[in-house]
């Protein structure tokens, strides 16, 4: 691991779907030396299927997907890496948080409208640009007591990567 975050650390890139988690997850995993994982290659296929069919995912749904994720955080050992995930909801996030110590999100945070800019102008996702509200209806930002930090989504990939680089734990 480069310098930029302390070792170990397992970075969770989240958000609402639009943030732009897989681009600067792809670039903070590069410049970190890390891996990088894409939380939607968790789902099964019965939640993309779900998802494209324009219906929000319930507590249920995810079950899977975040024990998934769990998983491969608890295998990153000292390693360290980066995971996009959507982590919405603090129970989530306590879920992933309890797989592995050294964990940080990292939450990219923008306005609905710059959101669903960004998700008309998507192409090849199952995620339809209709679920963004039930999005951030269940997004609860992260409390004081949680490692991790937010990120403005003002600027282009770099400019955000760069700015979630200053803010990881050294």
């Amino acid at each position: 691991m480069v310098a930029g975050a302390a070792a170990g650390t397992v970075i969770v890139v989240m958000g609402v779907s639009g943030s732009g988690k897989s681009t600067v997850g792809g670039l903070l995993a590069e410049r970190l030396g890390v891996e990088y994982a894409e939380a939607d290659d968790f789902h099964p296929a019965a939640n993309v299927a779900k998802m494209a069919a324009g219906q929000p995912l319930d507590d249920a749904d995810r079950a899977p997907w975040l024990d998934a994720i769990a998983e491969w955080i608890a295998g990153r050992g000292d390693r360290g890496g980066v995971v996009s995930c959507s982590a919405l909801r603090r129970r989530y996030r306590d879920r992933l948080r309890a797989a592995g110590s050294g964990v940080f999100f990292l939450h990219l945070d923008g306005s609905p409208e710059l959101i669903a800019a960004r998700l008309a102008a998507r192409t090849g996702h199952f995620m339809p640009a209709g679920l963004l509200g039930s999005q951030f209806g269940a997004l609860e930002p992260l409390d004081a007591d949680e490692p991790g930090a937010a990120v403005p989504l003002d600027g282009g990939p770099v400019e955000i990567t760069e700015r979630a680089l200053a803010v990881l734990p050294r």
